[in-house]
C-alpha cells in the first residue's frame, strides 16, 4: 500500500473509533473545489483534491461514503478506503441527501469550528448548500461541530506519522549543524538564511511555514523578535544569534529553535547574564515537560512552565508554551497555552497519548539578544519522548 493510502486508511479507522467514543453517528466533511479552498482534514481522509464539490461521510457503524464529481471518482476509488464511492454530474445534493437519509444519523458532525482553524474548513457558501439540501428533513436540526472529532484525529498521531515528524526534526538538526560550521562574526541574517535555503534545496525538502520567514534569524539585541524576515543585522562578538526554523519532509513538519553565542575576544564561556537566562528557560521548559502527560489540560502544562520562568525573575511570555505539530507547523487541537480569550477553547483541551507538541519559551537578554528554546516531543503513556535532540548547552561561535 502506498504511504499516502496507508495514512488515509489509518486515519479513517481512527475516525470510526473516535465517533463511537464521542457518541456521534456521522462525520460529514463537505468540500468545494479544493485547489482554491482546501479543508484541513482532506489530506487525512482522502489524500487527494476535489475538482468539484465533494462530501466525505464516515459513520460510527464503520460505513464510509465518498460523493464526488464524476472525474474525481477514479482517484478516490484507488484509495480502497471507502465502502462506497458515488459520482455525480449535475448536482451533489440528491446523492448527499439520499446517503444521509439511508444512514439516518441522530447527530451529524460537520466541518466547522469557532476555535480551531484545523476543524473549520466549511465555507459559508457550502453551509447554505447543505441547509438547502436538508431543508424539510429532521437532519437539518442535527448538525454539530466536528471540532472534537478533528482534534482527536489530528492529535492522535499514528506511529507512521510520528516517524515522519521525527525524520523532519532530524533533517532540521542536520541543517543546524551546517549553520554551526559556517558561522562567524559579522555574518548577516540574510547570509545565514541563504545558507539554510541552500541546504533545504539540496536535500529536496519543503518549509514548515512561509519561506520568506523560514528561517527567522535574529542577530543581536537590536532585532525585534517575532514573525519577521531576516535582514541586514550581523552577528557580533558578545552577542546572541537565535534561529527559528522547520522543514516539511514527506508531508510532515518540524519546528525548532536554536541559539548561538559569539564569544568576545577575551571569553571562553558565555557571560553570567546569558548563562542565567539559559538555565531559567530550561528550568521552565522542564517544568512544563514534567507536567505534560495524558489527561491534563493544555493550560495546566503552560502554567507549570510559566510560573517557573516568572519566579526566576523573567517577564511572562506573551504566547503559549507549545502547539501541536504534524502536517502543518501549527496543527490545531489542544494548545499548551494560558486561558486567554485569543486561544478560545484550545487551552482547555485534554492532552492525549500520541499528541506531538512543540515546547518553547524565550526571553531577551539586554545588550545581548534573544534566547529562545523550542523542541519537538510526542506524548507517551507515562510522559513524553523527545523527537528532537534537546539543545541543553549554548552553541559557541569562537
Amino acid at each position: 500500500m502506498a504511504s499516502g493510502n496507508q495514512l488515509v486508511h489509518e486515519k479513517l479507522d481512527q475516525a470510526v473509533g473516535i465517533l463511537r467514543e464521542q457518541d456521534v453517528d456521522l462525520w460529514l466533511t463537505l468540500v468545494r473545489e479544493t485547489l482554491l479552498t482546501s479543508d484541513p482534514s482532506l489530506d487525512l481522509i482522502a489524500g487527494t483534491y476535489c475538482a468539484w464539490q465533494g462530501a466525505f461521510l464516515v459513520s460510527a457503524t464503520g460505513e464510509r461514503i465518498a460523493i464526488v464529481g464524476r472525474f474525481d471518482v477514479p482517484s478516490v476509488e484507488e484509495l480502497g478506503a471507502y465502502s462506497e464511492v458515488v459520482g455525480y454530474d449535475e448536482s451533489i445534493r440528491p446523492a448527499l441527501r439520499s446517503a444521509i437519509e439511508r444512514l439516518d444519523p441522530r447527530s451529524i458532525a460537520l466541518n466547522y469550528s469557532e476555535s480551531d482553524p484545523a476543524a473549520d474548513g466549511l465555507s459559508h457558501g457550502l453551509w447554505l448548500v447543505l441547509s438547502e439540501t436538508l431543508a424539510g428533513s429532521p437532519y437539518a436540526g442535527r448538525l454539530v461541530s466536528s471540532e472534537r472529532i478533528v482534534n482527536a484525529l489530528r492529535g492522535r498521531k499514528s506511529p507512521f506519522e510520528v516517524a515522519r515528524i521525527k525524520a523532519a526534526a532530524e533533517a532540521t538538526e542536520e541543517i543546524f549543524e551546517v549553520v554551526t560550521r559556517g558561522l562567524g562574526p559579522e555574518m548577516s541574517e540574510l547570509e545565514i538564511a541563504a545558507l539554510i535555503h541552500e541546504e533545504v534545496s539540496q536535500r529536496g525538502l519543503g518549509y514548515a511555514w512561509d519561506r520568506d520567514h523560514c528561517p527567522a534569524v535574529n542577530a543581536g539585541p537590536e532585532k525585534k523578535v517575532g514573525h519577521s524576515a531576516p535582514g541586514e543585522l550581523r552577528t557580533r562578538r558578545g552577542e546572541l544569534l537565535h534561529i527559528d526554523f522547520g522543514v516539511e519532509r514527506d508531508d510532515y513538519c518540524s519546528d525548532l529553535q536554536r541559539v548561538w553565542y559569539c564569544l568576545d575576544e577575551s571569553e571562553t564561556v558565555p557571560p553570567p547574564d546569558v548563562e542565567q537566562a539559559w538555565r531559567a528557560l530550561w528550568e521552565s521548559v522542564d517544568a512544563g515537560i514534567t507536567a505534560l502527560r495524558p489527561g491534563v489540560t493544555g493550560w495546566e502544562v503552560d502554567a507549570a512552565a510559566r510560573e517557573s520562568l516568572v519566579a526566576a525573575g523573567y517577564p511572562e511570555p506573551m504566547y503559549a508554551l507549545g502547539h501541536q505539530l504534524g502536517r502543518t507547523a501549527h496543527d490545531g487541537g489542544t494548545v499548551l497555552a494560558p486561558r486567554w480569550d485569543r486561544y478560545g477553547t484550545a487551552p482547555f483541551g485534554i492532552v492525549e497519548e500520541g499528541n506531538v507538541f512543540t515546547v518553547e519559551y524565550g526571553t531577551a537578554v539586554p545588550g545581548r539578544g534573544y534566547v529562545g528554546l523550542e523542541e519537538d516531543v510526542v506524548v507517551t503513556r507515562d510522559g513524553v519522548e523527545w523527537l528532537s535532540t534537546p539543545q541543553r548547552e549554548l552553541w559557541l561561535v569562537p
